[in-house]
């Protein structure tokens, strides 16, 4: 038997090429492994201060204390929330700029305007659902009406008199403003603004009569008596508000909720996708976070990213027949 000396720095060589080997094999580490590595912007598609604003800010809070990365609210509203969307559909696919997947922009803008200048299927990568809140319908409360059928006798006896207000054209409060009057048949003008924000801030002033919005926007003006409350738009009473009816209970079948949700561009890397997934449904059951979405009467709604997709697929299916029948679309 011969014995062959190998100078011990030759094998030290072989066996870090051999270690080397299986790292190898399973292929170059993947774009985004690492994401966040740096600061993430989120851009909210409505103003500062409106209920996207405040739910937004909630969980990128959380999302920041799971990463130790800052993940920044940029507030870019208009349009019903398609300017922020559009701003989302353009911004690079490389995990730093995200946002919110809305009801207004992603189910209801599809069918509301005949153009767009982004699709809501193809220009964006769905990554999870992240809260479901109903709309709360409030009036000034020097109008003279204290439910929903008395509200509706007043405005039927002066048609074309009484404004209702929204955050936008094609928000989930402007559509629940349309269904209400197809269903009443009645006659209002509807007053879009940029956001919940400012059209509560004119309902305050008087400047609209009445409107419908994200629960957590007019909570506290109607808690605090400056507003009255006339019902809310899920198919049950909200446990912030538990002494308003359901709109459901006076039209059968009206309901519709607003949802957010959280995207990124068409294209983003698979590993950002999987890991920001596993962050929101993470922040989503921490007590922290569920304590303040039910303060602002939300509740947390996680769902992995192809149910988030054919989540916000079939709200736009259900929801196209109710937008052409209220007369809403815009050619």
């Amino acid at each position: 038997m011969v014995r062959v000396l190998v100078p011990r720095r030759r094998v030290l060589a072989v066996m870090g090429g051999v270690l080397a080997t299986p790292y190898v094999a399973s292929g170059v580490a993947r774009a985004g492994d690492d994401w966040p590595n740096r600061p993430v912007k989120y851009i909210n598609l409505f103003p500062a201060g409106g209920a996207t604003d405040v739910l937004s800010r909630v969980v990128c809070q959380q999302l920041s204390e799971l990463t130790g990365q800052q993940f920044v609210v940029e507030n870019k509203g208009g349009s019903g929330g398609n300017v922020g969307a559009d701003a989302i559909a353009k911004s690079p696919n490389d995990g730093y700029t995200i946002g919110l997947m809305s009801i207004a922009s992603h189910a209801i803008s599809p069918t509301l305007y005949s153009k767009l200048p982004f699709d809501a299927e193809k220009d964006f990568t769905p990554i999870s659902m992240l809260w479901q809140v109903p709309n709360i319908f409030v009036v000034r409360p020097d109008i003279p009406a204290k439910t929903v059928p008395e509200l509706v006798a007043l405005v039927k006896a002066s048609p074309g008199k009484y404004t209702f207000a929204s955050g936008g054209s094609g928000t989930s409060p402007h559509i629940c403003g349309e269904m209400l009057k197809q269903r009443a048949g009645i006659n209002m003008l509807h007053v879009p603004y940029r956001g919940g924000a400012p059209a509560l801030q004119d309902l305050l002033a008087g400047q609209v009569d009445m409107e419908f919005d994200n629960i957590p926007g007019p909570l506290p003006q109607y808690k605090a008596g400056k507003l009255r409350g006339l019902a809310v738009t899920s198919l049950e009473r909200s446990p912030v508000a538990p002494e308003l009816p359901p709109m459901n209970d006076f039209y059968p079948g009206f309901q519709i909720t607003s949802w957010g949700g959280l995207c990124g561009p068409a294209g983003l890397p698979p590993a950002v996708v999987e890991t920001a997934s596993a962050l929101c449904k993470k922040a989503l059951e921490s007590e922290a976070l569920k304590t303040a979405f039910l303060a602002q009467g939300a509740v947390p709604f996680w769902k992995s990213p192809a149910d988030a997709a054919g989540f916000r697929r079939n709200e736009e299916k259900q929801l196209a027949p109710v937008i052409i029948a209220s007369g809403a679309k815009v050619n």
